[in-house]
């Protein structure tokens, strides 16, 4: 082999390489864009479901504390006790116990119990906790913690209840009595004087030991319970409450009545309604970005060192969801507790901002393990929330694939390599002599003396008969380009056209096939340019001449008609100007390939081929063969010059769109657009009429024959206008598109849905 067939052996791998990697990197951007958007469907269902789920919660928390606000019993007890907290004044310090305070507190404690409330408290308009003088010996009173107390002035003003977000009690290891947003002291300690929880005024005995189930015995009020239950370390308590006002009976509100809530069992349970994944959960966190409800990798947690490795330690408020840092310390330290200064992680940064949204990009979250999420402030709340699944579990689908393809891509380069080499630098050697020696020798009678086109199948030479001496297009299939149905089509197109003698059809001298079996056919050689050129290079093109070049196409195929052909796919690359004899601006009606025949209004019963194909170019098809091509008939023939002459008045097709798909929707069910309106220049209306008629969608109402088109065509008023003198003058000026020839494709722009197509639409479109 020589040297020159040797380059390509080595290009075509790498374009092989390089079309599986481009393949590749497409499939890997559509499943990433595909999982993405999926993904993103998942975590806004799984925060909406859990905001939904938590929003009813804390409705129906306030709505609760409301009820037990304004029972009647209660709600006098209550505006008792805020009136004697009132009279006694802010300076006093410790408030004597009375029986109101305890008929209170032996009335509301089994009320709580049954509720689920772990204990409550009485908070007057001056941020004060009434105290509990239910222990026999009067107490410092506590005040409303100050981070609590912008809660507590927002239901004094607005009379509605409020959630109090999840709290610590102040300071590790105080003693109790010592105050606190809600802890020890007054009725919000665990423990503390005030406790109101049912279980605690039950739990111990006269002599301060623990009460077994079923003891009858009254409970002794004055005892303190055991000191270990009253010490209270940092990280081991977290509370949050519902409280609703207390009116008086003018509707003034005198106090709140608050009941603490334990998130642990409930806030935190609530957030994981729905989960995304295995990995997935949702989490709540204030303004700070630090965590108000319990993250689900609390062991995880602890052995980072991201928490105090405890038992009773949560991440709740212990936990400031920031980016860890790379060398995070494996053991717990109270100075690595991240700080305001390490920034927070991505998807809380987003939900703090306001707002919500989503995210599949994945992000660090505050384990460091990068996932994909969804935010949501809550203003009514005062808090955030944030639904995320890591990005491993979201993406792992992406990552099977990626593993499969890359190995598929290695087997195939392996075995396709060496096959490509070998087959294609063939193909490609004996492709070439083949040509080389078609040029070089006659074929038959003719001289192939230069190629002046060239298609998928079929390969075009200006050639002259040995004989006649005259110049020949010839067309001819060459080896391993066309299949057998390719050859029958074009032999079919031979035979019919050779039937057909007018001058407006091109006409067909020869055929048959040479000794190394290529089919060939000689035809007319023609010199000028076909419609879909000139329109591209010269634009649309005036009433007088369009009515001349349509009375031609007609002239042409009434003689098909008249043998029974139907031509189907007449449009612009089909239709060709030229210079004949001496007479300018010559119509040639080309390429009868897709011609069927039509025998007194049926169809030939042997040509079973096309009962259930499209056939034709989607842009000048008629509605009935788009339906069924068995349907078609002269009339379709009719239709599509009609789309023809549109597309020569205005420079546009009937109907314009890349889907092939709708382009054939609105040639079954649109009513075009008047040309005349698609177009600057004038267009009489007897010509707009008649081109309308032939865009009918029933075949009953356009002209029913070329012939019948032909004269409406002749009685248009501008008929005639454009005679010999126009003609020769605009030839003389436009010599140059003697370049273009009969047989070349034409050169103007192409959408999808230009070409001439074959398919089987059956199942799309029934007759």
């Amino acid at each position: 082999m020589s040297g020159r067939f040797r380059q390509p052996i080595w290009i075509v791998p790498l374009l092989f390489a390089g079309m599986v990697a481009a393949f590749g990197w497409w499939g890997n951007t559509w499943l990433r864009q595909t999982i993405e958007k999926q993904l993103k469907g998942e975590l806004s269902t799984t925060l909406h479901a859990n905001v939904t789920a938590l929003e009813i919660w804390t409705t129906n928390q306030m709505k609760l504390a409301t009820v037990l606000a304004e029972e009647p019993k209660l709600h006098a007890m209550a505006l008792e006790l805020l009136k004697e907290s009132d009279q006694l004044g802010t300076e006093v310090r410790r408030f004597p116990e009375t029986a109101a305070s305890r008929e209170l507190a032996n009335y509301l404690t089994p009320r709580l119990h049954k509720l689920g409330y772990g204990m409550a408290q009485l908070v007057t308009t001056n941020y004060t906790i009434v105290s509990d003088p239910m222990r026999g010996r009067p107490r410092q009173s506590p005040v409303v913690h100050e981070e609590l107390k912008a809660k507590y002035a927002e239901l004094f003003a607005s009379g509605q209840p409020v959630i109090i977000t999840p709290f610590k009690p102040r300071g590790p290891d105080r003693p109790p009595g010592s105050g606190g947003p809600g802890g020890p002291g007054g009725f919000g300690g665990p423990g503390g004087r005030g406790d109101m929880r049912a279980d605690n005024f039950r739990r111990f005995d006269p002599n301060g030991r623990s009460r077994e189930p079923g003891d009858q015995r009254p409970p002794d009020f004055n005892r303190q319970p055991p000191p270990e239950f009253m010490r209270i370390r940092k990280g081991d308590l977290t509370l949050m409450q519902v409280a609703a006002p207390v009116r008086d009976d003018k509707g003034v509100i005198q106090g709140a009545l608050a009941l603490v809530i334990n998130p642990e069992a409930e806030f935190s349970k609530i957030l994981s309604v729905a989960r995304s994944g295995e990995s997935g959960e949702t989490y709540a966190f204030d303004q700070r970005g630090l965590m108000i409800s319990m993250s689900r990798f609390e062991d995880q947690l602890k052995a980072m060192g991201l928490l105090e490795n405890r038992e009773g330690v949560s991440s709740a408020l212990n936990l400031r969801l920031a980016v860890p840092r790379k060398n995070q310390p494996k053991s717990y330290k109270l100075e690595e507790v991240p700080s305001a200064a390490q920034p927070l992680i991505r998807l809380v940064t987003n939900a703090v901002a306001g707002g919500t949204g989503v995210e599949a990009v994945p992000s660090s979250d505050y384990r460091g393990v990068p996932v994909a999420g969804a935010w949501q402030w809550l203003p009514e709340l005062g808090f955030g929330v944030v639904t995320q699944v890591d990005a491993a579990e979201a993406f792992r689908p992406l990552r099977v694939l990626q593993s499969v393809f890359t190995a598929l891509v290695v087997l195939l380069l392996l075995g396709a390599s060496g096959m490509f080499v070998f087959s294609y630098s063939n193909s490609v050697s004996l492709r070439k002599l083949s040509e080389v020696e078609l040029k070089l020798k006659q074929l038959g009678q003719y001289t192939l003396e230069e190629k002046i086109g060239e298609g998928g199948m079929g390969v075009v030479y200006r050639a002259r008969h040995a004989l006649m001496r005259r110049e020949t297009a010839v067309k001819l299939l060459l080896p391993g380009r066309a299949d057998k149905e390719a050859v029958q089509r074009f032999e079919r197109e031979v035979c019919l056209t050779c039937q057909l003698t007018h001058p407006n059809t091109i006409q067909v001298y020869d055929y048959g096939y040479t000794n190394e079996g290529i089919f060939y056919y000689a035809m007319e050689y023609l010199r000028g340019s076909n419609l879909q050129d000139l329109i591209a290079n010269l634009g649309p093109l005036p009433e007088p001449r369009v009515v001349h070049i349509l009375s031609e196409v007609c002239d042409a195929l009434a003689e098909a008609h008249g043998v029974g052909l139907v031509h189907r796919d007449i449009k612009p690359a089909n239709i060709f100007l030229c210079e004949r004899g001496g007479m300018f601006d010559c119509v040639k009606v080309l390429d009868f390939g897709l011609v069927g025949e039509h025998f007194n209004g049926k169809r030939d019963p042997k040509n079973h081929s096309v009962a259930k194909a499209m056939l034709g170019t989607p842009l000048f098809m008629p509605p009935e063969a788009i339906k069924n091509a068995s349907l078609s008939d002269p009339r379709s023939d009719i239709y599509s010059v009609g789309a023809l002459g549109y597309f020569l008045l205005t420079g546009h097709y009937v109907f314009e769109t890349e889907d092939v798909f709708e382009l054939y929707e609105k040639h079954l069910k649109e009513t075009p657009v008047p040309p005349s309106q698609r177009t600057t220049q004038k267009i009489s209306p007897e010509f707009e009429g008649v081109i309308l008629r032939c865009l009918n969608k029933d075949p009953l109402q356009r002209p029913q024959s070329a012939g019948e088109l032909r004269a409406q065509l002749a009685a248009t008023p501008r008929a005639g206008q454009w005679g010999s003198v126009a003609r020769e003058a605009w030839w003389s000026q436009h010599r140059h598109l003697a370049d273009f020839s009969a047989v070349k494709p034409p050169t103007g722009a192409t959408t999808p849905v230009d070409a001439t197509v074959k398919i089987d639409f059956a199942s799309r479109f029934q007759g």
